[in-house]
């Protein structure tokens, strides 16, 4: 399997253990996303430092990395901010719109043309998210509810605006210094938010959010800049779809959260077309030979 492939897929599932990490720690969201970014930008580097690649720490990393990283605040900031006013059903349906988003502005914008295939997948896993939410898109027509669908919009187009600037950004800029980079800006976002919570964080709860900032913070941030640096838009987005099959999948084990046929039928659509878009992205003569080396060293 194509590394790249491979590293969006382990992106998707390590991004999918938020829910269940954030269960367990049991403080505020904003509290968990700080730790989870803050924690992976320390560990990025004191990996590049103890591998003696300090040039890639001490170093700018130019004004695009740095908004990349602001986004991804902004989609969790919003995100959190709409759970307050909708429900989160209607928050996850608008926000899993964001690969949608990205593969049509990346076709329209930035010459990765879509084929009516690669549409026709993308269409597919979206109709198996939907299936997998029950279709459960409800509105009361209360204000309140049009404010939290406002912050879901913003958070999609914040997720769509990370997915596409980690495309713009110039090969100079190495991977590990630009997901290093934009894990710390975000912190630094959400600081202020999370100050605001005040929560009193026991020694259990202090492993937990390690654990955040490893798994779904350190490693699945990295492997999604990896995979953004390579993958077109449309790629990435289909294979982003198996985070909320991870998130359904720890529900079901850890929580004893039952999945009915529906959701099933939902979950094995995803992973259909995600595997279909693989092997299409890795037989694509264009997208191999345009396919930038990435490495550590």
């Amino acid at each position: 399997m194509n590394p790249h492939i491979l590293a969006a897929i382990l992106s998707a599932v390590f991004m999918g253990t938020i829910g269940a990490v954030a269960v367990y720690a049991d403080v505020s969201a904003e509290t968990v996303t700080f730790y989870r970014l803050f924690i992976g930008a320390v560990l990025m580097g004191c990996f590049l430092l103890f591998t003696g690649q300090k040039d890639k720490v001490f170093t700018w990393p130019g004004f695009k990395v740095l908004v990349t990283g602001a986004f991804l605040a902004c989609f969790v900031v919003f995100y959190v901010m709409a759970l307050s006013y909708t429900s989160m059903a209607n928050a996850v349906m608008l926000l899993y719109l964001a690969p949608v988003t990205a593969s049509a502005v990346a076709h329209f914008f930035m010459g990765e043309r879509l084929s009516g295939l690669s549409a026709a997948l993308i269409g597919m896993a979206l109709f198996g998210f939907a299936m997998m939410m029950e279709f459960n898109f409800s509105l009361t027509g209360r204000n309140e509810e049009s404010i939290g669908l406002f912050y879901a919009l913003c958070a999609m187009l914040c997720y769509a605006a990370f997915m596409l600037t980690n495309r713009l950004i110039h090969e100079r800029v190495h991977v590990l210094t630009r997901s290093g980079f934009q894990m710390l800006v975000g912190a630094l976002c959400v600081l202020p938010f999370m100050l605001q919570q005040g929560d009193s964080i026991g020694a259990v709860q202090w492993g937990w959010l390690v654990v955040a900032g490893i798994v779904p913070g350190f490693l699945a941030i990295m492997l999604a800049v990896v995979a953004l640096r390579a993958l077109p838009a449309a790629t990435f987005g289909t294979l982003a779809y198996l985070e909320p099959i991870t998130v359904v999948a720890l529900a079901w084990f850890l929580f004893d959260q039952s999945l009915n046929t529906l959701q099933l039928s939902g979950s094995v659509l995803i992973i259909v077309s995600g595997a279909i878009q693989a092997v299409l992205s890795q037989r694509s003569p264009r997208w191999v030979a345009a396919e930038p080396t990435v490495g550590v060293g």
